[in-house]
């Protein structure tokens, strides 16, 4: 999908205002002709944005979630008294995380609290290589760079403490309490609404650099869930208010939270957390791990972050890598 180019991006400021935006005043605006900025429009929409056209009165953006803007992000981030992090926000970008593996890869100097955030991926990822929908301003796409001193081993549990910052995150700004689902999916009413994507690169033990990536459906356009192969949610359908701005410097507020208690502690202190918001507790499972597959109880998780799996009245924690859990069927 091609990326919204300087008049389209012109167009989706002057929408994001608010209100109706006339045809003629955007073309008074950009030099262009009205015919010009239909056309500009019809392109948006096909990217997946909502746009509506009333007669007499102009175009109006039906996403009251904002799209990003870096001193707004700042200034919510000021607001609960945090300062260490660094935001970029990117138009379009072919993944958050992938730009900032290429950034360490390439020994570009980066600071812990970096974070890239994109209206559009081209090329979003999710967990064992699958893709992740990233239509235009519809979701959250973002990506937190974090270097851990003690070693890849040491970064095990990190996709747990990930899952309980966006937990807070959710529930201070819009008191939803979502369930969590093993190793890194974030459920709401059963459904998807928010995955986890740890990336890392260090030695065993050395330094070890981690990128997190975390994608929440906020207003996903009905047009690309057929893409999408299981049930799945968005914010939008529960909170009345949404301000994409606020939640990424929400999100970013309690992650370094999280990553501060989890460099001190480890799971010590979230892993019982962590439980009470297990999406499968007690339920039957399947655990994959690419070669085999069996079913048990889910018990939740060890202090170490490993899936707890009753089989025959044993119980044995498993951990990440190919591993992968979902719902038996029965």
């Amino acid at each position: 999908m091609k990326a919204p180019d300087g008049n389209k991006l012109a167009i989706l400021n002057a929408l994001n205002q608010g209100g109706f935006v006339s045809g003629q005043a955007l073309g008074e605006q950009l030099g262009i002709s009205r015919a010009a900025i239909s056309k500009h429009v019809q392109s948006l929409q096909d990217m997946g944005l909502d746009i509506f056209k009333v007669t007499g009165k102009g175009y109006r953006l039906n996403n009251y979630a904002g799209l990003l803007n870096q001193s707004k992000i700042q200034q919510h981030y000021t607001a609960l008294g945090a300062q260490t992090a660094s935001v970029e926000v990117h138009p379009i970008i072919d993944s958050t995380n992938s730009e900032l593996m290429r950034r360490i890869q390439s020994k570009t100097e980066l600071e812990s609290g970096t974070v890239i955030v994109a209206e559009m991926q081209q090329a979003g990822r999710g967990r064992r290589g699958r893709v992740w929908q990233s239509p235009f301003g519809a979701n959250l796409y973002y990506s937190y760079f974090w270097q851990l001193d003690d070693g890849i081993q040491a970064a095990m549990g990190v996709s747990i403490a990930v899952g309980l910052a966006v937990y807070d995150a959710i529930k201070a700004l819009y008191s939803i309490e979502v369930e969590l689902k093993w190793p890194n999916d974030i459920y709401l009413n059963k459904q998807k609404l928010a995955g986890v994507l740890v990336e890392l690169d260090g030695q065993p033990q050395g330094p070890c650099q981690l990128v997190i990536g975390i994608g929440i459906n906020l207003q996903m356009p009905q047009s690309f869930s057929q893409h999408i192969d299981q049930a799945w949610t968005d914010l939008s359908q529960h909170a009345q208010q949404l301000d994409k701005n606020q939640l990424v410097a929400s999100l970013t507020y309690y992650l370094e939270q999280r990553l501060v208690q989890y460099r001190q502690t480890g799971l010590h202190a979230m892993y019982e957390q962590w439980n009470s918001l297990n999406a499968f507790a007690g339920e039957c499972v399947e655990l994959n791990t690419g070669h085999r597959s069996w079913r048990g109880i889910c018990e939740g998780i060890d202090p170490q972050g490993g899936i707890r799996i009753r089989q025959d009245g044993e119980v044995k924690s498993y951990y990440g890598g190919e591993v992968s859990l979902r719902k038996a069927q029965i």
